[in-house]
């Protein structure tokens, strides 16, 4: 990729450096921009995978993001910015060393600008996250 190509991560200075995600991320000139719907745990059949299972609906909804970007021509490099909206925070918080685990196998050590949050519930019975993402592709 060439510089004019390359995705800026942000940080104020004087700010403890972010851990797992950027404070800010800025998309180069001339970069197509994807919007990804919110993604949950759906196989190709749109069917749940990892009922009850918060580590494996993660990363099945990551999966499906990355399949979203890679249809348009990117990578998960090229992934800005990512909201991941979760029933329960504490399951979130309960396994951060599997999700982390989880979030390198599909996206590597790339860290988007990134908001979660909690809500009441999903509109699919079952579905305990969904991850919606933007991205920058060359």
């Amino acid at each position: 990729m060439s510089d004019e190509h390359v995705i800026e991560f942000l940080n104020p200075e004087g700010w403890k450096q972010a851990s797992g995600y950027s404070n800010g991320v800025l998309a180069p000139a001339g970069a197509r921009l994807l919007c990804v719907a919110g993604q949950i745990a759906w196989d190709a059949d749109q069917q749940l995978v990892g009922r009850g299972d918060f580590v494996a609906q993660f990363r099945q909804a990551l999966e499906n993001v990355a399949a979203v970007v890679r249809a348009a021509g990117g990578a998960p490099e090229h992934v800005i910015e990512v909201t991941i909206y979760v029933t329960d925070k504490r399951a979130y918080l309960a396994d951060l060393r599997a999700l982390g685990a989880a979030w390198r196998a599909v996206l590597g050590k790339h860290f988007p600008a990134m908001a979660l949050v909690e809500v009441a519930g999903l509109l699919e019975d079952g579905a305990q996250v969904e991850i919606q993402a933007r991205a920058a592709l060359p």
